[in-house]
């Protein structure tokens, strides 16, 4: 299931979750399927997840949310779904916003203040 969420098989993982998939099913290191499809830039998938109750607001082990791994990644479609669904930008550590400033991402950075 990890690896449909990192590919971005929107339909296959979005069936599995239907048929009884935890939607908030996470790996050894704490990540959920939603921070891995944050991450690997698959906005679909991202938003399927977020329909089907998928938790924005988990971090991972290392305190990471879905929202900091897309800003990290430079995801602009997955940080606007993100934020549309509630996720926080100061959540985590480091938040989404620590992020982007560390890693100077202005445009990023933008996004977030205007959520």
């Amino acid at each position: 299931m990890f690896d449909l969420a990192r590919g971005g098989s929107t339909g296959e993982l979005a069936a599995n979750v239907d048929a009884g998939l935890p939607v908030n099913l996470t790996n050894g290191k704490g990540d959920t399927l939603l921070i891995l499809a944050a991450y690997h830039d698959h906005p679909e998938t991202v938003a399927a997840l977020l329909a089907r109750g998928a938790d924005h607001g988990r971090a991972n082990d290392r305190g990471q949310t879905a929202l900091a791994a897309a800003v990290f990644r430079r995801n602009p479609a997955t940080v606007d779904a993100l934020l549309a669904a509630g996720a926080d930008p100061d959540a985590g550590g480091p938040s989404a916003a620590e992020t982007a400033a560390f890693f100077g991402l202005p445009e990023m950075a933008a996004r977030l203040r205007g959520a």
